[in-house]
C-alpha cells in the first residue's frame, strides 16, 4: 500500500489548520447565508475590525473565501460550500460522542445510586 508523503500531506494539514481557529469558523458561518462586507461580518460575529480583516486574509489566501470589490466596499463569499459539509460531518461525529458520554455518565450515576 502506498503511503502519502509528508509533502503530499502538508496541504491537507494547512487546510485543517485554517479551520482550527474559532474566529475563522465564525466568519465562515456568517458567510454561509451569502456575501457580506467587513462591516456586516463584524456586526454578525461581534469580532473586532482588525480581527475580522486578519481572518478574512487567511481564509482568502487558503482559497476558502473570495473577495469581490463593489464600489468602495469589498464583499466576501464562500468559495466552495463543501466546507460546510465537512463541518457537518465533524458536528455529527461530536454529537455521537457526546451522546455516548451522556449514556456512560447515566450508567455511572445509576451504579452510584445502587451502592
Amino acid at each position: 500500500m502506498l503511503k502519502p508523503s509528508p509533502q503530499a500531506l502538508a496541504p491537507v494539514a494547512e487546510f485543517f489548520k485554517v479551520l482550527s481557529e474559532v474566529s475563522r469558523l465564525q466568519v465562515l458561518c456568517c458567510l454561509k447565508s451569502g456575501s457580506k462586507n467587513v462591516t456586516e461580518i463584524i456586526e454578525a460575529t461581534g469580532l473586532g475590525q482588525a480581527n475580522v480583516s486578519k481572518h478574512l486574509k487567511v481564509l482568502t489566501q487558503a482559497g476558502m473565501v473570495t473577495r469581490q470589490p463593489q464600489g468602495i466596499s469589498v464583499f466576501y463569499e464562500i468559495a466552495d460550500p463543501i466546507i460546510f459539509e465537512l463541518c457537518e460531518l465533524v458536528c455529527d461525529r461530536l454529537a455521537i460522542r457526546l451522546e455516548e458520554q451522556t449514556q456512560n455518565l447515566e450508567e455511572l450515576k445509576n451504579f452510584r445510586e445502587l451502592t
